[in-house]
């Protein structure tokens, strides 16, 4: 027996009286932390919500978000996180689809929250943490209440929590395919420990250390590399809710952070920042730096040369997927990294590369540079329990007891592997997950679009941009402000196409799909 909130539970047995949170001049400790998520899960047992329930979560990096992730376990319930972009179609979608009996949101996302709460009879409860906790969150629908107000309902800081099997589902994560709509990936309390665990071994945090929490909270990179293996440390997380560089670098100054993770996007912003050195103390900052840590997309590698001479410390890359728990490989420090790599297999964990007919692809010897190219197939502790209610989906990606990722890759004979194309069309947006289908779908309710095409394109800043290409129905006609304006009301801002091309046609197959490759190979 195992939940994923012996993580707090016992940093607070160790260090009770050690900082677990910083958010600006305030401060948790590990006390604080714990006795709050108890007072969290007694609200929630008095709503009668327990072990089997859903309960979402669209809370940026603030307090409340430990708060409710840990007290929501502590339950016995299942977290599931949302993007706090989500408009409220995407909100409605996901309540649904997740069975969730409640929402925790915050006041700055308030209006998409409670429209999507209100389109949903089987979510029956609202909490929504207030931007200035002396003035409580207030509205007129029915069971809404103030985050504060809502701990004030458990009262009690102690909480008897409820033991739950090691391979319940802790938390669903959803992602999607390029098919279809997106799924939530169940990933166990086994699954998270042990990610967490691992994240921690990787990343040499210690009790003691400080963590830049600027990675979203709600994204498996945040939650499992940053919270979770920090609090299974002792360590402390200081949380920054939207990432700057002039902020970041102001809170690395101010904190002596030890540790920093993000996506290539930010590590091109701290180092392009200008006047940085007469800004901030450079020198501080980056002798209190002992990790930097790199996901979501490619390490550009000149960027990681820059960057690492600035601020002197090694930028370690990972890879992995919601699905994952989610880091599967990673570059660690014992072992020469290799820029371009995403590393090698974490401990516990086997990758593989497969061809189109599910066979092994064999490792090259020492005399072949690499390998032939295949699939990334994974399997170990980290690999998700399945897709909720799609077992279809589940069986799909599951094949020989293998998780089969949709990226190419080669392996060199060190066992170093090397992403090279991504089988799905997944676009990675600023270390966020775009995928074309949903795109398209959405698109494709606009009642002069004909048909869609979205791609992901090149991008200096983002790495990849979204781009749309449309054929309008016969006789009509648009402009792209009107089809982009149509996509913000319905698709998180991360989502919608910045670029929009129109087009007369889309080259297609011989079996009628549309060719992709052939749109960008015109551009």
């Amino acid at each position: 027996m195992i939940n994923l909130s012996i993580l707090v539970e016992a940093s607070a047995q160790d260090y009770p009286a050690d900082v677990a949170v910083i958010f600006n001049d305030r401060t948790l400790t590990y006390a604080e932390l714990n006795a709050a998520a108890n007072m969290f899960a007694n609200a929630l047992t008095k709503m009668g919500i327990g072990k089997g329930d859903k309960v979402a979560v669209m809370i940026p990096n603030l307090p409340y978000f430990p708060i409710a992730y840990f007290g929501i376990l502590k339950t016995g319930a299942t977290v599931v996180p949302f993007n706090v972009l989500f408009t409220a179609r995407e909100v409605a979608y996901h309540l649904q689809d997740s069975d969730a009996v409640a929402l925790i949101g915050f006041a700055m996302f308030a209006e998409p929250a409670v429209d999507g709460f209100n389109q949903i009879d089987t979510c029956r409860h609202l909490v929504v943490g207030s931007a200035d906790p002396n003035q409580p969150f207030s509205h007129n629908s029915e069971n809404v209440y103030d985050f504060n107000q809502f701990l004030g309902l458990g009262g009690s800081p102690v909480f008897d929590t409820v033991q739950t099997s090691s391979n319940d589902p802790a938390v669903i994560l959803y992602t999607s395919g390029t098919t279809g709509s997106p799924k939530g990936a169940q990933l166990t309390h086994s699954n998270m420990v042990m990610n967490a665990k691992g994240c921690a071994d990787l990343l040499d945090i210690k009790h003691g250390d400080i963590a830049l929490a600027t990675l979203p909270l709600f994204h498996s990179f945040g939650q499992t590399v940053i919270m979770n293996a920090s609090f299974l440390a002792g360590a402390t997380i200081s949380l920054l809710p939207r990432f700057t560089p002039d902020a970041a670098l102001g809170i690395m100054q101010r904190d002596d952070v030890t540790v920093f993770a993000g996506v290539p996007t930010m590590y091109w912003a701290l180092y392009s920042y200008p006047g940085a050195e007469e800004q901030f103390d450079i020198q501080k900052i980056s002798d209190n730096l002992h990790t930097a840590v790199s996901g979501g997309s490619s390490m550009p590698v000149e960027l990681m040369r820059n960057f690492e001479e600035r601020f002197t410390v090694p930028i370690l890359e990972g890879y992995g997927l919601s699905e994952t728990s989610p880091v599967a490989s990673f570059n660690v420090r014992r072992k020469p990294r290799k820029p371009g790599s995403i590393g090698a297999p974490i401990w516990g964990v086997q990758m593989a590369l497969v061809d189109d007919n599910d066979n092994i692809i064999p490792s090259p010897t020492a005399a072949d540079e690499f390998s032939e190219i295949g699939e990334i197939v994974i399997r170990g502790h980290n690999v998700m329990k399945g897709y909720y209610k799609k077992d279809e989906s589940t069986a799909e990606v599951m094949s020989n007891n293998w998780f089969h990722t949709g990226d190419l890759a080669k392996v060199d004979h060190e066992g170093y592997y090397f992403i090279v194309d991504r089988k799905k069309e997944l676009i990675l947006r600023g270390g966020f997950n775009v995928y074309p289908r949903e795109v398209e779908e959405y698109l494709m309710t606009h009642p002069k679009i004909s048909l869609v095409a979205v791609k992901g394109v090149p991008d200096d800043k983002w790495g990849e941009e979204v781009k749309a290409y449309v054929v309008l129905n016969q006789g009509e006609s648009a402009t792209a402000d009107e089809i982009s304006d149509y996509a913000k009301e319905g698709l998180a801002a991360y989502k919608y196409p910045r670029y929009i091309e129109f087009r007369s046609e889309l080259p297609m197959t011989a079996t009628g799909k549309i060719l992709k490759r052939a749109l960008v190979e015109e551009d």
